[in-house]
């Protein structure tokens, strides 16, 4: 009885020490992960990035060279180029990753995750003295933006504030559309303003590979759905 125990203490020791060793290798890979992911292209130098995966234990599966899956998360990106808009947040998952041969590269089978664009933001995008906010739900419960804007037309200053229908498309622009624009009756009034009012925009400071799929807006700014596929990951 006495060695069976020393036998279990050993195996007992052994469990812990090799959990140990599992957890701070995976602390490890995820830490430079996410040095990796800021200094990648296109990633703003002031982006926070952390990253999670998936999975125990984590040096089987690197011996295996593929990992369950991987969670990342950045904040904090800044403008990009122009009037691109600013992603504040991506929250990914990254689902089967297959690690190359020399573990400098990989790909993920498949991609999913959000991405959040604050109204703030809409409106740094949109033309001057347009303002972009909520605009309440639809009658199908389908989020929609009202969009405020002025303009002076035969020598007349109108304002306006409508509600607009989001929506995404080519995979990285996201389009504003008004559904309705009251011109009371004035020659011009309803063009000029749909002019400055409906607008599409490029999203910057999305990760390469990543595409929008659909987008709700919300009381605080722009929900967007991102998906991808085969994405590869190298350094």
């Amino acid at each position: 009885m006495r060695a069976l125990r020393r036998g279990l203490l050993v195996l007992l020791v052994l469990a812990v020490l090799f959990v140990g060793a599992d957890r701070l290798a995976v602390k490890l890979a995820e830490d430079e992960a996410a040095e990796r992911i800021k200094g990648a292209d296109g990633v703003s130098s002031s982006t926070d990035a952390s990253v999670d995966i998936k999975g125990f234990p984590f040096l089987t599966q690197i011996a295996g060279r593929e990992l369950e899956q991987i969670d990342a998360e950045l904040k904090g990106m800044k403008a990009g180029p122009g009037d691109a808009l600013t992603v504040s947040r991506v929250d990914a998952r990254l689902k089967n990753v297959r690690i190359g041969s020399d573990y400098s590269s990989a790909v993920a089978e498949t991609a999913t995750g959000s991405a959040f664009v604050s109204y703030k933001e809409l409106t740094k995008a949109a033309h001057e003295g347009v303002r972009v906010s909520y605009g309440g739900k639809d009658k199908n419960g389908k989020g929609r933006v009202k969009v405020s804007a002025g303009i002076t037309l035969l020598g007349q200053t109108f304002e306006r504030s409508v509600t607009s229908t989001v929506s995404v498309s080519k995979g990285d622009i996201v389009e504003l559309h008004a559904d309705e624009v009251p011109g009371d009756g004035i020659p011009g009034l309803e063009g000029a303003i749909r002019q400055r009012i409906d607008f599409a925009r490029k999203i910057a400071g999305l990760p390469p590979g990543l595409e929008l799929e659909r987008v709700q807006a919300t009381k605080k700014g722009i929900e967007l759905s991102v998906r991808g596929k085969d994405l590869e990951l190298s350094e």
